[in-house]
């Protein structure tokens, strides 16, 4: 019973339509017209009564009637029938053509279709129409083509426009070449903090690419997409990832279409790991202290924190920073600062700490001798200072006397970076650091001489 109500479900939405235009245009005002006729009549007198009774009176006034509702009608005054416009949008394209043996190029993934008529017939369509557009490809090789597509619809009385209608299609010969199979790893932030992805491990590391030969031609990498958020791991252990769907690139990383890879997806094996180490907070001082004072300690209510990531990532870290603002500090003071969490790392047992800042009467010491080095220096070339002047330096060294009366020259680090230099003379700003977040140092040169000569 409910499959019979739901069939003729549209065939009565459509009558009871027809009804309320069939009463609003005809029946009602009809029905007002003999009333007031009838009223006026009732009003004045037995004149029109006379008239009215005669035999040929009615038969003469409806005459009158119909002759007045076809000039009406004929002259587009009363519309019966409402023309109305529906536009479906976004409906897909069926291709139909030899998949095995041609690339189709240019077709674009939908197309709107406007429904033109009367409402019934608009309704009829958008609810039992197929709403299927078509490109018959069949009949074409390679070559490029202008084609028209194709609305296939069940019900008659209405027209339609597609946008675009036509449509010029590339087709191509298939062919295939062997690629290598690599992975792209998404959505890692989805599992949990403390757990990392070690390894991934593919069923297959060779794929069939078939496209046309000039998207072969174009073709960098093929990688599997592999989906974190996939993974249902709570704790270290193996995960396989079923189906996981293959994309190919260009050498630019654009995402290349109508590419297809034989095996389509691939299965991929990922190990969950939940590697940590315990490191070092260092307090890391930003800004400066007001004139003449200068920090005589540091200390922090954490000194360890736990770091969970990738075992590479972990053991190249040295230290967890907490980053504090001496600006204008001038005593001492206890901070509440957030740790910085390294790149690469996922989780950290601890997030803040204390810093008590003890303020100090600021000196000053001149280190003398320390010996300025080179970085970045390219390959095949040999840099020496072109004095000894600009060989060894004098590095300032500055706070409270306590903490800089134990520097000496081999605590300090003073270089010159050459990246980009090639043969001859050069000269270069000098930089230097020390090992020490309660001490500034400072150079009392800026510049040295350095020569740059080719290796041999």
């Amino acid at each position: 019973m409910k499959i019979i109500k739901k069939i003729f479900k549209p065939f009565l939405a459509l009558f009871k339509v027809l009804y309320k235009v069939v009463d609003k245009i005809i029946v009602t005002p009809l029905s007002r017209l003999v009333y007031r006729v009838h009223d006026y009549v009732k009003s004045h007198g037995t004149g029109i009564e006379r008239i009215l009774n005669r035999p040929n009176a009615l038969i003469i006034i409806s005459l009158i009637c119909a002759i007045v509702m076809f000039v009406l009608v004929d002259q587009k005054v009363i519309s019966l029938t409402e023309k109305e416009a529906e536009v479906l949008t976004g409906q897909p394209i069926n291709i139909v053509y030899n998949k095995e043996a041609y690339v189709v190029e240019g077709v674009p993934e939908t197309v709107d279709i406007t429904l033109i008529g009367s409402k019934s017939t608009v309704y009829l369509a958008t609810q039992l129409g197929d709403q299927e557009v078509t490109l018959d490809l069949s009949k074409y090789g390679p070559g490029t083509w202008k084609v028209k597509l194709k609305y296939n619809h069940s019900v008659n009385n209405v027209s339609y426009k597609l946008d675009p209608s036509t449509i010029t299609v590339k087709i191509s010969e298939k062919v295939s070449k062997t690629s290598s199979l690599t992975y792209n790893l998404l959505n890692e932030n989805s599992l949990d903090s403390k757990l990392s992805i070690s390894n991934v491990e593919l069923d297959n590391n060779k794929v069939i690419v078939k496209s046309s030969q000039e998207i072969l031609n174009k073709v960098a990498v093929v990688k599997a997409l592999v989906d974190a958020s996939d993974i249902t791991l709570k704790e270290s252990g193996e995960f396989t990832i079923d189906n996981a769907p293959l994309v190919a690139y260009d050498s630019n990383g654009k995402l290349l279409e109508n590419v297809e890879m034989v095996p389509s997806s691939v299965s991929a094996k990922v190990t969950i790991d939940s590697y940590h180490a315990t490191k070092d907070v260092k307090v890391v001082t930003n800004g400066t202290m007001s004139s003449g004072k200068a920090i005589s300690s540091l200390t922090t209510s954490i000194k360890t924190v736990e770091v969970y990531g990738d075992k590479a990532t972990v053991d190249a870290l040295q230290y967890v920073e907490a980053a504090i603002n001496v600006e204008g500090l001038d005593s001492n003071k206890t901070l509440s600062v957030n740790l910085t969490q390294p790149v690469g790392i996922r989780y950290m047992s601890e997030t803040k700490t204390n810093v008590e800042v003890v303020v100090g009467t600021e000196a000053n010491k001149t280190i003398s001798g320390v010996q300025v080095r080179t970085t970045n220096l390219a390959s095949g070339y040999v840099a020496n200072a072109a004095t000894t002047e600009d060989q060894y330096i004098d590095v300032i060294v500055k706070g409270v006397e306590s903490v800089i009366n134990g520097i000496e020259a081999s605590d300090i680090t003073a270089y010159v970076d050459l990246s980009g230099l090639k043969t001859g003379t050069h000269t270069v700003p000098v930089k230097v650091s020390v090992n020490d977040s309660l001490i500034n140092a400072q150079t009392a040169k800026t510049e040295i001489t350095v020569k740059i000569t080719e290796q041999k």
